[in-house]
């Protein structure tokens, strides 16, 4: 990440949220296609040295998106996103979830909220990422599994992945 892109990354425990706020030196069209689109999801959206492997996608309300995260020995470890609302190239919201490979959710594991926003900044966009959680101990079982760190590395990749199709 260039030292001068805007990144904060923020769990208020009072509200259940994780708020993540990073800039990408790249046009809105453009972070928005790798948000929305299965075959750049698929090249960015997991930290090293896991992959994403998208089942099924159809970015629309009430559409989903199915994918596995791939370890390095081929284990699958299966997400759904359920899309609610799309207001396209501006924000969508999405419930994200720990599922098996069939699409049913992992009710063991946190479900969460995603309200997602991309602010054109231009050359630049800024996106935000609101997360919320049922609970603080839903929420804390994330941070606890790695959720900072998993997150500042596929954004990491999303820069990579930027800087090759710009």
């Amino acid at each position: 990440m260039k030292p001068d892109l805007q990144y904060s990354f923020k769990a208020d425990m009072q509200t259940n949220r994780i708020t993540i706020r990073r800039e990408f030196d790249a046009p809105k069209d453009l972070v928005w296609d790798c948000y929305t689109k299965a075959e750049l999801l698929d090249q960015w959206f997991e930290p090293e040295p896991f992959v994403a492997k998208t089942k099924s996608m159809e970015f629309r309300e009430g559409g989903h998106w199915h994918f596995a995260m791939v370890d390095p020995d081929g284990n699958e470890h299966w997400v759904r996103f359920d899309y609610e609302k799309i207001s396209p190239k501006d924000s969508y919201r999405a419930q994200d979830a720990f599922s098996d490979a069939e699409g049913g959710i992992n009710r063991d594991l946190p479900v969460s909220t995603w309200e997602v926003e991309f602010e054109d900044k231009a050359p630049r966009t800024l996106v935000q990422i609101a997360s919320t959680y049922d609970s603080p101990e839903a929420l804390q079982q994330v941070v606890d599994m790695g959720m900072k760190e998993g997150l500042e590395a596929t954004l990491s990749a999303l820069d990579r992945l930027l800087e090759k199709l710009a």
